[in-house]
């Protein structure tokens, strides 16, 4: 039984980095220590409670998760320190000796974090409390509103994929997910709150129902029968798991945007066998096809890591030609990082970081010049608009239903409104259209 009373006029920080799964999670967690007494601190208090959430997707996201622990210590001493995220999970002693952490939990034990913190006395040495990935078998739902406007709904956890190059079944477990009632109800309770828009978020979504016997088609489509969510968004779906029905069903649904985020990671085959992914290109291509043939409009994000161990200039040329010519519209660049206990590292080319940075940079100007002729292709158009709320100083945006930014000049009470705007220029970093309300 937890003494809640501990918990009474406490502060808390919290402190994210890596996926919006992350960010999700860590709203939960805030929820929870609020319905125990705790208020989130303000600007320049110092917080009895620190929860950190990490990421390790890379060595460059160890390394700030280390420099965030260390800052959150020295800016709130004396306060009880909680790490826990893929970080935590993959080298939780690491974690547990950084002076002023009290307690680094696992991917396991996150959903519990109540338990582990005790009466907030301060620890004389780190304590960890993980499982083994083949242990982690719970799943801690959540449903959270974001900074602005949505809301972040997770579904699904875990992968059972293994690609050579990733440790995210190692920090996050095997595929599991909640039940279709159970996350159903968590969007009706987001639309009681005001909710209009959704993101549906996890590790590997599309490999829904692993654990329930269901499948992620059924789920999206009593997801769309939630009155007063309006809209929702799919985070991120592995190729080979978008099937065709389900582009049909966000084709002809009532609240599924057209709106996809789909990782290739390479547009050659012989690096995608080394990365050990489950499609190839022309499975890819297809699937952006498909898209485009029934929502000529929507927007495609893509994952592409460069600089990974086997890709020769050559396979990095065939990857920059296959992007060049498909029709997507954003592409997200990720620079190959090492991670330890990955069969990558058994491949022998390596590429040098300055080769790492130059793919990375002709990659991100592809994107740009693809983006921007998105963008383009809707000057003069009329569109829907979820309006956001927008931080002070900063005119007022949203996005269109095909995820275009659009900047509206118009008061703060249209925040999480629906209005319809005609799209004008670009605005002047070019990082928006500019409407006008009709």
């Amino acid at each position: 039984m937890i003494d809640t009373s501990v918990f009474k006029d406490k502060k808390a920080v919290y402190y994210t980095l890596g996926c919006k799964l992350n960010f999700s999670e860590t709203s939960t967690i805030g929820q929870l220590l609020k319905e125990m007494g705790v208020r989130t601190a303000r600007k320049g208090e110092k917080a009895d409670i620190c929860v950190m959430n990490t990421c390790s997707v890379t060595e460059v996201a160890d390394k700030k998760c280390r420099q965030a622990i260390h800052r959150l210590v020295k800016n709130h001493p004396g306060a009880f320190v909680v790490v826990t995220g893929c970080y935590a999970q993959l080298k939780p002693d690491q974690v547990a000796s950084i002076e002023g952490v009290d307690v680094v939990l696992g991917a396991e034990q996150k959903g519990e974090l109540m338990k582990y913190l005790g009466n907030l006395e301060k620890r004389e040495h780190g304590e960890s409390v993980t499982s083994t990935f083949k242990d982690i078998r719970s799943f801690a739902p959540s449903c959270s509103r974001g900074d602005r406007t949505r809301y972040f709904l997770k579904v699904q956890d875990g992968c059972d994929y293994f690609c050579s190059y990733c440790t995210i079944p190692f920090a996050r477990g095997r595929s599991r997910n909640g039940r279709i009632k159970d996350i159903v109800q968590q969007a009706r309770e987001a639309a009681l709150e005001g909710g209009k828009e959704i993101v549906i978020t996890g590790v590997n979504i599309g490999d829904f129902g692993k654990s329930t016997g269901e499948s992620f088609l059924d789920l999206i489509r009593q997801l769309d029968e939630v009155e007063g969510i309006e809209r929702y968004r799919i985070s991120s779906i592995e190729p080979n798991l978008l099937t065709d029905e389900v582009i049909e069903f966000v084709a002809n649904s009532r609240a599924f945007m057209p709106h996809f985020h789909i990782p290739l990671q390479s547009g050659c085959d012989e690096v995608l066998k080394l990365m050990r992914r489950r499609y190839d290109t022309a499975l890819f291509a297809h699937k952006v096809q498909k898209i485009k043939e029934l929502l000529p409009h929507a927007f495609i994000g893509v994952d592409v890591i460069v600089g990974t161990r086997g890709e020769t200039d050559t396979y990095f040329e065939q990857t920059y030609e296959f992007l060049k010519g498909l029709d997507v519209t954003q592409l997200h660049v990720f620079s190959y990082s090492e991670r330890p206990g990955t069969q990558a590292l058994k491949i022998e080319h390596k590429v040098s970081v300055e080769e790492k940075h130059r793919r990375s940079q002709k990659l991100l100007a592809l994107s740009d010049e693809k983006t921007r002729a998105f963008y383009a292709s809707h000057i003069g158009k009329e569109a829907v608009v979820l309006m956001e709320k927008a931080k002070p100083g900063t005119p007022m945006h949203g996005f269109t239903d095909n995820y275009v930014r659009v900047e509206v000049d118009c008061g703060r009470e249209f925040d999480n409104c629906l209005v319809r705007v005609r799209m004008g220029a670009f605005n002047e970093d070019g990082t928006s259209l500019c409407a006008t309300i009709i």
